[in-house]
């Protein structure tokens, strides 16, 4: 019997059971040993003992050990306790997308893509790792408090290496693959048909088949076709409802090739809503159509009803879905060794045909290359990374914790830590997101994985904190500090704190002496302006707000044949020129090219509908110490879907608080403000509600 307070492997201490599955029961609990709470899932008792069981649970957990990806629920453990199998992983606190859909009803088209693209990035680092989902379903995708999209549950988790064709439909039958339902062969595709399904239901609040039974609603997926989601909601644009279409093709082989392909078009239809892009094949069979015989379906039905009745009833827990029935139809037949052949000489010729396209084989030298194609972004030798300020993601593997924030720090991006257990020396890069080599844009997070001591003491973020402030967190850390150093700094206030030696996030042994790094303020007050030139509008805002300047309210927007819309065409002050912190620096935003702007008629209104996303927050506690205190530059930082930018700027004294601020976001979820007092983080963050709100 799992308990409150019950240890596991004299490591791992049961907090409280948070949900439950058909297999496992998941518990918190609290790794005493790292001093972290953790998500653990132990086998069911009534299955310990049973062999087959236990393989599946143990795959279950070798299916995931390998992975390690921000849109995946990383697995941390795998152990045996007394008859108690369980698998240790990342606790994530949040809500299931099942549950967001039924609260919100339908999402909106741009929460809609971004909660796609990151279900597509962690499949596709699974499928990178040979790993087919088999289970992509809302009920197994997790959103954090924090906005993250985490895909979860790898119960039936398959290495595609595997040529085995299984003999059962596994996964949740309302977004189960044809070729699932049919028992046949599993592969990449069959995930993108689900996440497809999944879609569906985020866009439109209903998946795309229902029934009285698991058979009826399987059989719909093998022989019916789902309305079109512009058909449903003409808001919609119809770039994305063929999208979805694209990954709820019957044939595998019409649906989307890889999930990097789908990301590619996902983010092209924040760009290009109306565009004409989405390709679906119209792939030439010349075996015939099989079309199930009454004999069949009744096999099929027959089939299921056995597996309902053999199917054990799973306990209450509000995570779990009624209607997450599975079907097991027994396989009807072999794959025909000529149906096999000519899938392969199918994919022979699309690949074929869309090289020809694309210039691989030659010939197509004299042709433009075409930006973006249904296929993956990176087939196109011509990128425009370098093009729209682009840099690459420096090799960071096997080097130190500080090298490898020094190296971030010089390519101009930013970084995460996120320590591991590994047999490396401590402080030793192990894996890092994105990878070597990639190209993002300047400013991008880069997570780092790194070895951490036995003793999982990690070096605090004191920056902007006071020398005694920083002291005392450290100290209450099981730290000492030894002395302190100075440096000038463009962005920390002069006598705070600004970095520490060992670097913050490094892992060291209980009572390692650090020495605090204290600013001494901007070197003459003045600093560099950096290069804002073809960055995007939001990485422009954000690399002035690093060094203390500021941005315009409001851009100048200029027509440009060379920058694409949306990205710096010029800038007021020249990057690297000295001036002063707190200088507004003007910059013009291109609208793209004023040429395909005018082959548009220019008597055609616009129907697609506007909107704006407003808030308000009272901030309550005064960032000013006393009523005497000069003036001070008041600066509200709004964090939202991803994105940042400064909502309020002004001066203000310390009698304009308390003060009711209004703000403006990017979409209608939470987001969370920061205020900042002379370029110095006091306050927050607060959370803040936006409505949405027609123009």
């Amino acid at each position: 019997m799992i308990s409150p307070g019950m240890l596991l492997s004299e490591r791992y201490e049961i907090i409280d059971r948070v949900g439950s599955g058909g297999m496992a029961d998941v518990y918190k609990a609290r790794d005493q040993r790292l001093n972290r709470f953790v998500a653990i899932k132990i086998l069911k008792p009534e299955y310990s003992n049973d062999a087959k069981f236990v393989s599946k649970f143990r795959g279950e957990a070798q299916s995931v050990a390998g992975l390690s990806h921000p849109n995946v629920v990383n697995v941390y453990d795998v152990g045996e306790d007394d008859d108690l199998y369980y698998i240790v992983m990342e606790l994530v606190e949040g809500i299931t997308l099942k549950r967001f859909i039924e609260k919100k009803g339908r999402l909106d088209v741009k929460e809609a893509i971004g909660i796609g693209v990151q279900i597509a990035q962690g499949m596709q680092a699974a499928h990178d790792n040979s790993i087919i989902h088999r289970d992509i379903k809302p009920q197994n995708i997790i959103i954090s408090k924090e906005g993250k999209v985490k895909v979860t549950d790898f119960g039936i988790a398959k290495a595609a290496t595997s040529n085995t064709i299984t003999s059962n439909a596994m996964g949740s039958v309302h977004y189960i693959s044809p070729e699932q339902a049919r028992g046949g062969y599993s592969d990449e595709k069959s995930d993108i048909y689900s996440l497809g399904v999944t879609m569906y239901e985020m866009l439109s609040g209903k998946v795309p088949f229902e029934g009285d039974s698991t058979v009826t609603v399987a059989l719909a997926h093998i022989q019916e076709e789902a309305t079109p989601l512009d058909k449903i909601d003409p808001e919609i644009p119809h770039s994305l409802s063929k999208i979805v279409m694209k990954c709820m093709q019957k044939k595998p082989d019409m649906r989307y090739m890889t999930a990097s392909a789908l990301i590619a078009d996902l983010k092209r239809a924040l760009i290009e809503p109306d565009g004409d892009y989405v390709v679906i094949s119209d792939v030439v069979d010349d075996s015939p159509t099989i079309i199930m015989d009454k004999n069949e379906v009744d096999q099929l039905k027959k089939s299921a009803i056995l597996a309902e009745k053999d199917r054990t009833v799973q306990p209450e827990n509000e995570e779990e879905e009624s209607d997450d029935d599975a079907i097991d139809p027994k396989l009807e037949r072999i794959l025909k060794i000529c149906s096999g052949v000519v899938a392969v000489i199918i994919v022979l010729v699309v690949i074929l045909l869309i090289g020809k396209v694309a210039g691989w084989w030659g010939g197509g030298s004299n042709k433009k290359p075409t930006p973006t194609s249904t296929a993956d972004a990176s087939a196109d030798p011509q990128s425009s990374a370098a093009a729209l300020g682009k840099v690459a993601v420096p090799d960071l593997v096997n080097h130190t914790l500080e090298e490898a924030e020094k190296m971030l720090d010089e390519a101009g991006l930013k970084y995460q830590l996120k320590p591991v257990e590994s047999e490396e020396d401590a402080n030793t890069v192990t894996d890092q997101e994105p990878k070597s080599g990639e190209e993002v844009e300047e400013g991008t997070r880069v997570t780092i994985y790194y070895s951490q001591e036995s003793s999982g003491i990690t070096i605090p973020d004191v920056t902007n904190k006071s020398l005694e402030d920083a002291t005392s967190q450290l100290e209450s850390s099981n730290l000492t500090v030894k002395g302190t150093t100075e440096k000038y700094s463009d962005i920390v206030a002069k006598g705070k704190v600004c970095g520490t030696d060992p670097v913050v996030g490094s892992s060291v042994a209980k009572g390692t002496a650090v020495t605090l790094i204290i600013s001494k303020g901007p070197e003459n007050d003045m600093v560099r302006v950096p290069n804002l030139v073809k960055k995007s509008l939001e990485v422009a805002r954000e690399r002035l707000a690093d060094v203390g300047l500021e941005a315009p309210d409001e851009p100048t927007y200029v027509y440009s044949d060379t920058v694409q819309k949306g990205y710096v065409v010029s800038q007021s002050k020249k990057s690297g020129t000295k001036v002063e912190v707190g200088t507004v620096i003007e910059f013009t935003v291109s609208l793209g090219s004023k040429h395909k702007a005018t082959e548009k008629p220019a008597a055609t209104p616009t129907t697609e509908p506007k909107y704006k996303y407003t808030g308000s927050l009272t901030i309550s506690a005064n960032p000013f110490d006393y009523e005497d205190e000069a003036p001070a530059s008041i600066k509200l930082v709004l964090e939202q879907d991803g994105k940042s930018k400064t909502a309020w700027s002004g001066t203000l004294s310390y009698s304009d608080f308390p003060r009711k601020f209004s703000v403006e976001g990017y979409s209608d979820n939470n987001g969370k403000i920061t205020l900042y007092k002379d370029g110095v983080e006091v306050g927050g963050p607060y959370n803040v509600e936006f409505k949405k709100e027609r123009q």
